[in-house]
């Protein structure tokens, strides 16, 4: 896949959404590189359960009712913090490892839309945990076949 950016094509913005501050950022930026283009922001919010094979059946049926109800959550947070800005975006709610799922998402949307440009946009974390073992935007950079904006 092509990681250059073409001056031609929509542009299209996949956001990690999970609600916290690094997050709403990435999202106000989307917003704003999206101002007099066309294209789309996807919001995508990556549900994660670590170690599922060492928990019950019902214990994974109970956090699956919680991700829905988060997603649910995120996604009027998110419509909330775009409206009045832009309207031309989608909700993805996706389980799995967050990086790889952004990626995910961003590469189907290029195989969707050819010739468009496409980016992930997240936030970075001051977390100190991130620090010693790594963040999202960190493994991200590394591995991201689209182009990346991290945002301070």
């Amino acid at each position: 896949m092509d990681t250059s950016a073409s001056a031609t094509g929509d542009l299209r913005l996949v956001v990690g959404y999970d609600g916290s501050p690094p997050a709403s950022r990435a999202l106000d930026t989307a917003i704003r590189l999206l101002q007099g283009r066309t294209g789309n922001i996807d919001v995508v919010y990556v549900g994660h359960i670590p170690g599922v094979d060492m928990l019950s059946p019902g214990a994974v049926a109970e956090m699956d009712s919680d991700f829905v109800e988060i997603a649910e959550d995120l996604r009027k947070s998110a419509g909330e913090q775009l409206a009045g800005k832009e309207d031309r975006w989608d909700f993805q709610r996706r389980e799995g490892l967050i990086g790889q799922e952004l990626i995910a998402a961003a590469t189907g949307i290029a195989d969707v839309h050819p010739g468009d440009n496409v980016a992930i946009v997240v936030g970075s974390s001051s977390h100190i945990a991130h620090r010693v073992v790594g963040s999202v935007a960190v493994a991200l950079a590394r591995h991201s076949p689209v182009p990346l904006l991290i945002v301070p």
